[in-house]
């Protein structure tokens, strides 16, 4: 930690300042409205495409709602949602999928079990179990494991890096996840723990170090694109650049996409727009596969 300036209790943040840096809907006027439209655009696309509800494990929300495209062997996205690690679920998390079966492309809702009802490190296990699950039983689901991506946002960045990285009992094999997409996540857990959001993280110091993807890059082995919104916090373009660099010095292959004019919550729209940065990102990453 930075303990240059006895205010300082995270880089050049004091503690007011590192707590608002973690809050993004201080920093967002439309944020309800925004999360009222994830909620409702999923629920439009469950009515207009219908889903096949999968379990992947033995919990309540160990589930998976899976969109098919109608060409059979289609590519897989995997889509973690956000949440800040205890709010949100799989019913507000479908609105981009209609985008991607239109461009033929199966898309997974993956829901798990959040803050308080489980710690962040079974939150990763969850995922990680998740995406392992929808790997092996893909053929059979008309979904082409040789192209499945990942994709993340705010917390749900975070679980998907983490998932990449995280030696744990549930660890995904190398090569499973073929490319991901994180965007607007934070990568390194210490700064979110010295914030107000450590009151209910409740992590130790070693499991901050073990889910902190930013501290284990050398285990990522599939390219990566990182994303972040012109106008998230500070904390939360410098995670994100921070990222990609590391990527970039451990010649990891992944792009840095910067959305220009959108906070912390719009990022995730751009999912569901044909001609948004973050589809056509995604779509980029599933041509390379």
């Amino acid at each position: 930690m930075n303990k240059q300036n006895a205010e300082h209790v995270f880089l050049d943040y004091d503690q007011q300042r590192l707590d608002l840096n973690y809050n993004q809907s201080a920093w967002a006027a439309n944020a309800s409205e925004i999360i009222a439209w994830y909620r409702a655009a999923s629920l439009a696309a469950h009515q207009r495409l219908g889903c096949r509800s999968l379990t992947y494990g033995c919990g309540g929300s160990d589930r998976i709602d899976l969109f098919r495209a109608n060409e059979p062997g289609a590519p897989l996205v995997v889509y973690v949602h956000g949440g800040a690690w205890r709010t949100l679920d799989r019913l507000d998390s479908a609105f981009a999928a209609e985008a991607f079966v239109a461009a033929g492309v199966n898309f997974a809702v993956l829901d798990f079990t959040s803050i308080p009802d489980a710690r962040l490190p079974d939150m990763v296990r969850q995922v990680q179990c998740g995406i392992g699950w929808l790997s092996d039983h893909a053929a059979e689901l008309g979904c082409d494991a040789r192209k499945l991506l990942a994709i993340g946002h705010s917390s749900g960045a975070h679980l998907v890096a983490s998932a990449l990285t995280a030696e744990t009992e549930s660890q995904i094999a190398p090569g499973v996840v073929k490319a991901a997409m994180c965007a607007s996540g934070t990568y390194d857990l210490e700064g979110a723990m010295l914030s107000a959001r450590g009151a209910y993280l409740k992590l130790s110091n070693e499991e901050v170090h073990m889910f902190s993807p930013m501290r284990h890059i050398k285990r990522i082995s599939c390219p990566i694109a990182v994303a972040y919104g012109e106008a998230e916090t500070d904390e939360y373009r410098r995670q994100a650049r921070a990222l990609h660099a590391g990527l970039v010095e451990a010649g990891k292959p992944g792009d840095l996409f910067l959305v220009p004019g959108q906070n912390h919550f719009e990022v995730s729209q751009t999912l569901a727009d044909p001609d948004g940065i973050l589809f056509r990102g995604a779509m980029k990453l599933l041509s390379n596969l």
